[in-house]
């Protein structure tokens, strides 16, 4: 068997991976134009909460969850409900996340802060709250600032729900929210 082995092969040097944008922001914003989602810029959150209130998904929404209160008050207690599926109509849900990547237009949400895991796919539309000074170049440094955290559960949300998966033909929102909308403040 070790005249057999496979040959020890050095680890890849990894040193040059990553890649650095000009503008972060920017490159951010057009990213998640690429894969389905709007980037708002915005100076505070008193002028994210107005251009939330303009939104015409806001507008038409009844059933509105925020855990972001000073952006978008809500009307839904989410401390309430007991139960997932107590959330079916929900129109609207505003979450903070925490770190945006340029790369992929992806946004990292900590799920440990929601209530109900459900309420980022169980709404017909989500806007996403970040800090423009947590927009960072790629994958790498997201998972640079996330590291030494305890092991819990979050993820990356990249634009509304989409899904190929039947005769490859693109569906928006089967799975999750049918849009997202991505406010930089800052």
């Amino acid at each position: 068997m070790r005249r057999n082995a496979p040959r020890e092969t050095p680890r890849p040097d990894l040193a040059r991976l990553g890649v650095k944008f000009a503008d972060p922001a920017a490159k951010f914003a057009e990213s998640l134009q690429g894969v389905g989602g709007t980037c708002l810029r915005v100076p505070d959150l008193a002028v994210a909460g107005r251009a939330v209130a303009e939104l015409p998904v806001r507008q038409a929404a009844k059933k509105v969850v925020s855990l972001v209160p000073e952006v978008e008050p809500g009307n839904l207690d989410l401390a309430a409900v007991k139960a997932p599926r107590e959330l079916e109509g929900l129109d609207l849900t505003v979450l903070r996340g925490e770190l945006a990547v340029a790369e992929n237009g992806a946004v990292w949400v900590d799920a440990q802060l929601l209530p109900h895991r459900a309420i980022f796919v169980i709404a017909e539309h989500l806007v996403l709250v970040v800090d423009a000074a947590g927009v960072v170049n790629d994958l790498h440094e997201a998972y640079a600032r996330l590291a030494g955290r305890p092991a819990a559960y979050g993820l990356f949300i990249s634009g509304p729900s989409k899904t190929a998966d039947i005769e490859q033909a693109l569906v928006i929102g089967a799975q999750g929210a049918r849009s997202c909308t991505v406010l930089l403040v800052g």
